[in-house]
């Protein structure tokens, strides 16, 4: 009794925090005492689920149930408190809150990555994951898809969105890769506009903000900012370019160059001047101040 009773014990001690983070749950706002997430018993756009830092204590306000690390992982898995305790043992690779360990540089490079599996966005923690990302799951399957990938016989899942040469790029709480072959991701209606971002998050960002975008404008995901000198012959071809690109050495070098080769292009990363990009502006910033900003661009 005693040695169960020191198990217990040190598992109250257990960091929620930590714990939520294998499971696929960061918080969207923290302070000295606490921490606030997105329910992770439910699909939420406001965050519910307060973690006590001092008292390592967590209440959910959709329930009003709370507790310590063992009763987190209790609702979790719907187990008992023995099975909690193995579960928080160390020893938990074959349960499912589990996180499987990143892929190595290392392992990336001697193993090409797989492709197991194709479908809509389904999965609780990839949800959440957009959540945190202030990305709606109606946006991210505009683009999107949910992929579960293999490297190095270890599986694996996340974001998926496809370049046009057949490639992905590969997103999760945890990891962010890609497939060969690499390539920019070209969504487009035949329109004498276009939209450019670096990645997939400022893309689906812009598409949060300004739906009509979709139906207004072609769009191109550069997946990286080394293929824009390749595209400036296809870019010149529109009549008008707007230009969401990150607002670091990298991104504002770029929408230079753009700005000169490209006389129909226009920068719109005013915006979110004081942010590295536009998904970090949307994340961070009050609702009101983003939907006062976005309503003095014109997409025409």
């Amino acid at each position: 009794m005693k040695e169960k009773r020191m198990d217990c014990e040190k598992a109250r001690n257990i960091d929620i925090v930590s714990t939520l983070a294998k499971l696929g749950h960061f918080p969207v706002r923290k302070t000295e005492k606490e921490a606030w997430f997105l329910s992770p018993f439910r699909i939420e756009t406001q965050a519910s689920f307060k973690v006590s830092l001092k008292q390592n204590y967590w209440i959910d306000f959709g329930t009003f149930e709370g507790g310590s690390t063992i009763d987190l992982v209790m609702k979790m898995e719907n187990c008992s408190v023995k099975e909690a305790l193995e579960r928080l043992s160390g020893n938990m690779d074959h349960f499912s809150f589990h996180r499987r360990p990143n892929p190595t540089k290392a392992e990336h490079r001697v193993n090409p990555i797989e492709i197991i599996e194709e479908k809509e966005i389904e999965h609780r923690a990839l949800q959440n994951y957009l959540s945190s990302r202030s990305i709606s799951i109606k946006t991210a399957r505009i683009l999107c898809k949910e992929i579960h990938y293999r490297i190095g016989g270890r599986t694996y899942f996340g974001i998926g969105l496809q370049n046009r040469s057949g490639g992905w790029e590969l997103r999760n709480s945890y990891w962010k890769g890609s497939t060969s072959p690499k390539d920019v991701s070209m969504m487009g209606n035949k329109s004498k506009k276009l939209a450019i971002t670096e990645g997939m998050f400022d893309m689906l960002t812009l598409i949060e903000l300004m739906a009509d975008i979709v139906n207004s404008h072609d769009l191109l995901v550069l997946n990286t900012t080394a293929f824009v000198k390749r595209m400036i012959k296809e870019i010149e071809d529109y009549e008008n370019v707007k230009l969401f690109l990150d607002r670091d050495k990298t991104g504002l070098g770029m929408t230079e160059l753009l700005l000169e080769k490209c006389p129909n292009s226009r920068d719109i990363s005013f915006l979110y001047e004081g942010f590295k990009d536009i998904n970090e502006w949307k994340v961070k910033s009050a609702k009101d101040e983003v939907r006062k900003r976005i309503q003095d661009v014109s997409l025409s």
